[in-house]
């Protein structure tokens, strides 16, 4: 997620410096022809142009408002996480507890039994977190322009490492070797929890009602798991994205021939002013372009996504500080104005 106040002049023009340069390029080549070569007959009257540009408008406010609602749907479900995860974190506290115990339980044993349903729970968000960055072929950040701009100016932590390692610190070695054979490892350290939870009811550490609440936010947490997997795993779809991209090209080629008879109205001389205000024009549609592509997969690691990796840390000081226990952990910082 930007953090900054705004992007900078630098980063905008570093982002489309492509399309820049392409604009230009085809605004430059029919004003060459149309005054150098006398190919007059590339004029086109405005009217038509500026009906398909008012067309192209609407398809293209209407894909950015479709992606910024993804974005938005997915930052609301990782708020419900991190309200989950806290509420996970006192329940486990204070509902495991030797009040009801089968046989003797020292301090020191339930503090462990907070502790393993606590580092479980980091588990999940690790392995969720990890899931929802894999690569998915119709998502932007693997596109050049965006990559770029990944690598000059910040760098994802599910992309530097693997899965595998981040669990081991929250996992023992049985449930580790479990989890790593599964497909869905965060669906499967929710059913670890779970498991755990009828082991601690059997030994009377919670009773039944508690039992129930403890599950009730399992079920919560899965919950909110499908419904990042859903955004994850199901695209904007194609036909929107593809035809909407077409029809942009479509008008970003034939600005320039209806500016042509614009510009000649006001004189001789100031036809060459076609070829920076085409290219401003095209500019404006294919930036917005690249806003909505950026926007539509907001787990895939770009600059504008929901910073997952930040709210897990968040979530795992704030258990732990709960619990009582010292942590060197960190909030994770902007880096860039940029937040992962």
């Amino acid at each position: 997620m930007h953090s900054g106040k705004y992007y900078t002049i630098k980063e905008v023009v570093y982002w489309t410096r492509r399309d820049i340069i392409g604009l230009m390029i085809i605004s430059f080549v029919p004003t060459f022809c149309y005054i150098v070569l006398d190919w007059k007959w590339l004029s086109i009257p405005w009217l038509p142009v500026a009906l398909l540009g008012t067309a192209v408008a609407f398809l293209v406010g209407f894909k950015n408002n479709a992606s910024y609602d993804r974005m938005w749907e997915a930052r609301r479900i990782w708020g419900a996480i991190v309200n989950a995860s806290r509420s996970w974190g006192m329940m486990v506290k204070d509902y495991v507890s030797d009040h009801h115990a089968v046989s003797p339980v020292t301090q020191e044993e339930l503090h462990q039994i907070h502790l393993e349903l606590y580092r479980r729970h980091f588990a999940w968000l690790t392995a969720l977190r990890y899931q929802l960055r894999e690569p998915r072929v119709w998502e932007a950040i693997y596109k050049k322009h965006i990559a770029e701009y990944k690598d000059k100016w910040f760098t994802v932590e599910e992309h530097q490492g693997s899965v595998d390692d981040a669990l081991k610190p929250y996992l023992s070695e049985t449930e580790y070797q479990q989890v790593m054979h599964s497909n869905n490892k965060a669906a499967q350290i929710i059913a670890l929890q779970s498991t755990h939870l009828k082991s601690l009811l059997h030994r009377g550490l919670i009773e039944d009602f508690r039992h129930m609440e403890l599950e009730r936010m399992l079920v919560e947490l899965y919950n909110q798991q499908g419904a990042s997997e859903r955004i994850k795993n199901f695209p904007y779809p194609r036909q929107y994205s593809t035809l909407n991209l077409w029809f942009i090209k479509i008008f970003i080629f034939l600005i320039p021939m209806g500016m042509l008879q614009e510009f000649n109205k006001l004189g001789e001389h100031y036809i060459w002013l076609s070829i920076p205000f085409s290219a401003l024009a095209g500019w404006i549609f294919t930036t917005m372009e690249k806003i909505g592509e950026s926007s539509e997969s907001p787990f895939e690691g770009s600059a504008n996504d929901v910073p997952i990796t930040a709210m897990s840390r968040g979530i795992e000081i704030d258990l732990m500080q709960m619990l009582g226990e010292t942590t060197t952990l960190q909030a994770l910082k902007p880096v860039n104005n940029i937040l992962t």
